[in-house]
């Protein structure tokens, strides 16, 4: 799809591929259990930490930031798990996600958007979650098994 964009200055009009934004999302496993962060921002809620890919950034260098930004850790062994591409999956655009998994051994603490930081296991999840986060979770608990 084209949309057509008209500079305020000149008024030249350029048309331009409207086109998905990239995020990443991190599965961090620290002690057992999962890394959540509860969202600052809208849309509220517990998800992931994770968020939009920079440009001239790697996906890996993404969520290595968005971790240290949003709850103060570093990872180890990071590892992509799956891509997420749901036009619906976040509210606010159409957001294709490419979520890793990782573990670290740092004590986390709420930064950046996070308003609160919890670490849960499979029974204490909570719920909803924000995007398709427990979607997500799903997945990943269903292939540990």
């Amino acid at each position: 799809m084209r949309e057509k964009r008209v500079c305020p200055n000149c008024g030249h009009v350029t048309e331009e591929y409207r086109n998905p934004k990239v995020a990443v999302d991190v599965i961090v496993n620290i002690g057992g259990k999962i890394l959540l962060v509860r969202r600052r921002n809208p849309p509220y809620g517990w998800a992931l930490p994770g968020g939009y890919i920079d440009y001239g950034e790697s996906a890996e260098d993404a969520a290595a930031r968005e971790l240290r930004e949003e709850a103060g850790v570093g990872l180890d062994g990071l590892a992509q798990f799956h891509v997420y591409s749901d036009p619906a999956r976040d509210p606010r655009a159409h957001v294709i996600t490419i979520v890793f998994t990782a573990t670290s051994a740092d004590t986390p603490a709420a930064g950046d958007d996070a308003s609160e930081i919890g670490l849960f296991d499979e029974r204490t999840l909570p719920s909803p979650l924000a995007f398709d986060h427990a979607r997500i979770l799903d997945d990943y608990l269903r292939s540990l098994k």
